[in-house]
Protein backbone atom coordinates (compact mmCIF):
# COMPACT_ATOMS: atom_id res chain seq x y z
CA UNK A 1 0.00 0.00 0.00
CA UNK A 2 1.44 3.35 -0.87
CA UNK A 3 2.37 6.19 1.80
CA UNK A 4 1.75 9.68 1.58
CA UNK A 5 3.37 12.54 3.15
CA UNK A 6 2.53 16.12 3.51
CA UNK A 7 4.38 18.65 4.46
CA UNK A 8 3.76 22.05 5.47
CA UNK A 9 0.16 21.78 7.18
CA UNK A 10 -0.70 24.97 9.18
CA UNK A 11 -1.26 24.75 12.07
CA UNK A 12 -4.79 25.11 12.39
CA UNK A 13 -5.54 22.97 10.00
CA UNK A 14 -3.34 20.46 11.85
CA UNK A 15 -4.86 21.19 15.14
CA UNK A 16 -8.24 20.85 13.60
CA UNK A 17 -7.81 17.74 11.93
CA UNK A 18 -6.00 16.37 15.66
CA UNK A 19 -9.36 17.44 17.67
CA UNK A 20 -11.55 15.78 14.94
CA UNK A 21 -9.33 12.58 14.82
CA UNK A 22 -10.03 12.51 18.98
CA UNK A 23 -13.70 13.07 18.72
CA UNK A 24 -14.01 10.07 16.18
CA UNK A 25 -11.41 7.85 18.29
CA UNK A 26 -9.13 7.63 15.52
CA UNK A 27 -5.30 8.14 14.71
CA UNK A 28 -4.56 11.28 12.78
CA UNK A 29 -3.79 8.85 9.96
CA UNK A 30 -7.34 6.80 10.07
CA UNK A 31 -8.95 9.95 10.31
CA UNK A 32 -7.31 11.76 6.70
CA UNK A 33 -8.03 8.30 5.19
CA UNK A 34 -11.66 8.50 5.77
CA UNK A 35 -11.42 12.22 4.92
CA UNK A 36 -10.22 11.36 1.63
CA UNK A 37 -12.66 8.35 0.69
CA UNK A 38 -15.26 10.71 1.57
CA UNK A 39 -14.30 13.13 -0.59
CA UNK A 40 -12.32 12.04 -3.40
CA UNK A 41 -14.14 9.58 -5.68
CA UNK A 42 -12.33 6.68 -7.20
CA UNK A 43 -12.38 6.04 -10.83
CA UNK A 44 -15.38 3.29 -10.42
CA UNK A 45 -17.37 5.37 -8.25
CA UNK A 46 -17.10 8.33 -11.08
CA UNK A 47 -18.03 5.63 -13.28
CA UNK A 48 -21.14 4.46 -11.15
CA UNK A 49 -22.02 8.70 -10.57
CA UNK A 50 -21.92 8.84 -14.23
CA UNK A 51 -24.11 6.31 -14.61
CA UNK A 52 -26.34 7.28 -12.61
CA UNK A 53 -26.71 10.60 -13.80
CA UNK A 54 -27.36 9.63 -17.43
CA UNK A 55 -30.26 7.28 -15.77
CA UNK A 56 -31.77 10.18 -13.97
CA UNK A 57 -31.10 12.16 -17.55
CA UNK A 58 -33.43 9.07 -19.32
CA UNK A 59 -36.46 9.59 -16.50
CA UNK A 60 -36.52 13.27 -16.34
CA UNK A 61 -36.91 13.09 -20.67
CA UNK A 62 -39.73 11.02 -20.14
CA UNK A 63 -43.23 12.33 -20.47
CA UNK A 64 -45.01 12.73 -17.61
CA UNK A 65 -47.63 9.92 -16.33
CA UNK A 66 -50.53 12.40 -16.14
CA UNK A 67 -51.92 15.42 -17.58
CA UNK A 68 -50.78 18.76 -16.98
CA UNK A 69 -50.49 21.48 -16.67
CA UNK A 70 -51.05 21.68 -12.64
CA UNK A 71 -52.15 23.96 -10.49
CA UNK A 72 -49.18 26.57 -8.53
CA UNK A 73 -48.45 26.16 -4.95
CA UNK A 74 -50.24 29.40 -4.25
CA UNK A 75 -53.38 28.51 -5.81
CA UNK A 76 -53.13 25.35 -4.29
CA UNK A 77 -52.73 27.12 -0.67
CA UNK A 78 -55.46 29.46 -1.72
CA UNK A 79 -58.28 26.56 -2.80
CA UNK A 80 -56.86 24.35 0.53
CA UNK A 81 -57.75 27.76 2.84
CA UNK A 82 -60.89 28.29 1.18
CA UNK A 83 -62.34 25.02 2.14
Amino acid sequence: MPTLYVENVPDALYDALRKRAREHRKSMAAEVIGLLEQNVPTEEQRKKRRKAFRELARIRALPPLTPGPFPSAEEMIREDRER
